[in-house]
């Protein structure tokens, strides 16, 4: 993955030690900004109340309350949990321009953002990202 300009990572790592605390599936996502499969992740369809955190770095990244049924086959999210929880770059691969999500604490890929689809949320955005990406903390836990 391209270094993210701008910004310095809290979490600090090592890919050794990267590749040593996730799978190889949460790896290629997180660290080389893979897609998981549309429809396999296990929060595509849950409507559990809780935080979303960053699976690599346990960094809250949206809530519930912002999760909204878009069918695409990812969670989507219309809004991050605080506006310093993600970072966005450009990305211009698969010939196409995309903005790619980030985690503000530690610079792992979690999916994409998109504007203008016409969901009805208040933002006019959906967070596309990766169910691999993410760790569900239910509330009350």
């Amino acid at each position: 993955m391209e270094p993210v300009t701008g910004a310095e990572p809290n979490v600090v790592k090592s890919e050794q030690e990267w590749r040593q605390e996730l799978n190889a599936e949460e790896y290629a996502v997180l660290r080389q900004g893979a897609t998981e499969p549309p429809f396999t992740g296990e929060y595509t369809d849950t409507s559990t109340t809780g935080v979303y955190e960053c699976r690599a770095c346990g960094a809250e990244l949206f809530r519930s309350d912002t999760k909204f049924e878009s069918h695409c086959g990812w969670p989507s999210f219309y809004d991050p949990a605080d506006s310093d929880a993600v970072l966005l770059r450009e990305d211009r691969s698969l010939g196409m321009v995309r903005t790619e999500v980030l985690c503000a604490s530690c610079h792992s890929h979690l999916g994409h953002v998109f504007e203008g689809e016409g969901y009805p949320t208040p933002t006019d955005q959906r967070y596309c990202i990766n169910s691999i990406a993410l760790r569900l903390v239910p509330a009350g836990s």
